[in-house]
């Protein structure tokens, strides 16, 4: 027999679900990860590695292009195509074309290969969680809204001084004392580090030390930092969203899986919503609206950061964040074409879990 008291009790928390209880943003604990670490700390955390080995990797001869050498240097070992011996005659047609594809296509196929799995998959993790370049953007950006109360100047409004665990930002121009610096030192090093994956990082570095640049290594420099300058002031999110070829093809790779992992927005619940201060607006460095459809969700990098910010203000929640990284069906509901849709089809899902849920229920009672 079905228990009725099971069945009430499951009427009553989808009732529930629907209207939401009146929660106020509160400071609570992050969302967690592997071993109970936040997922915050673990993403920042692989960024940190990633960005020293991105400086380091020229310096230790892990990778680089050598262009007095005319070949990259793959740990520390010269990596050529081998041809010299088709140049002089003592090597066959057949041998080269073989050299060429083992040595250069297959390499490059397989790093491709391999990224657009992954980004097909889980979206574009390198973007969130490794890529130097959106280390910098995150970087500016906190910077950026303690001196005007944006993460971005093109950004229409300020942002609210509270953050999603209970502490506050309040803007002060003193701050950008802090921000044009840092700006001009992170334009200088990714200028210097780009040339040392182009020449000598020894040679960079003692000449760069000594004072006694050569006239090309000058005009990079100069030429780059300026570029960089004004892309980290003034263009940085443009760039990772419009401009970034690798950005670009994880985005595309991402978008062809609709069952994809993505930030899902339980749109049944959205009422939870009218305490708290858009906390997961406010947070994303890509200047997005998690609570949107996948389509309007293309530059995502999965930071995370939404669904933190959500972790925290819904603390006292019963029912918990809105927010959460889902894949399988409920990513198709994300992927549908509007709002509407993806509320119809997310009612859907939790009307059919509570059936499946007092179906287990009534099981167990007989």
């Amino acid at each position: 027999m079905v228990s009725m008291s099971s069945m009430k009790s499951k009427e009553a928390h989808f009732s529930h679900a629907s209207t939401g209880p009146k929660v106020a943003p509160a400071t609570g604990s992050a969302h967690l990860g592997l071993f109970g670490v936040p997922v915050q700390t673990w993403r920042q955390l692989t960024q940190a590695g990633f960005f020293l080995l991105f400086i380091f990797a020229p310096v230790f001869d892990l990778f680089r292009l050598d262009l007095h050498l005319g070949h990259f240097i793959f740990f520390g070992m010269d990596w050529t195509l081998g041809l010299d011996d088709f140049s002089s005659g003592k090597m066959s047609a057949g041998h080269a074309a073989m050299n060429i594809f083992l040595r250069a296509f297959l390499p490059l196929l397989s790093v491709g290969a391999g990224l657009i799995f992954v980004s097909w998959k889980w979206g574009r993790l390198y973007c969130g969680w490794l890529c130097p370049h959106f280390s910098i953007v995150e970087t500016i950006n906190q910077t950026l809204r303690k001196a005007i109360g944006k993460q971005s100047i093109w950004d229409a409004e300020k942002m609210s001084e509270r953050n999603a665990d209970g502490s506050v930002t309040k803007p002060d121009a003193i701050w950008w004392f802090g921000v044009i610096p840092l700006v001009i030192a992170c334009s200088l090093l990714w200028a210097v580090v780009l040339l040392t994956y182009l020449l000598p990082p020894t040679e960079i570095y003692s000449n760069i030390w000594h004072w006694s640049l050569t006239r090309n290594q000058a005009v990079f420099l100069t030429a780059g930092s300026i570029a960089f300058f004004v892309e980290f002031m003034f263009a940085r999110h443009l760039f990772c969203r419009y401009a970034c070829a690798v950005g670009l093809f994880q985005s595309l790779a991402w978008m062809g899986n609709s069952k994809a992992m993505v930030v899902g927005f339980e749109r049944e619940r959205a009422k939870d919503c009218s305490t708290c201060f858009s906390a997961c607006d406010h947070v994303c460095p890509m200047r997005l609206n998690p609570r949107n459809v996948k389509r309007m969700m293309f530059a995502c990098v999965q930071c995370g950061q939404c669904v933190d910010a959500c972790t925290h203000t819904q603390t006292d929640n019963p029912e918990g964040e809105l927010l959460g990284w889902v894949n399988h069906v409920r990513a198709e509901s994300e992927a549908a074409l509007n709002g509407s849709k993806a509320k119809t089809i997310q009612i859907k899902l939790v009307r059919e879990d509570g059936k499946q849920a007092s179906a287990t229920s009534s099981t167990s009672s007989i």
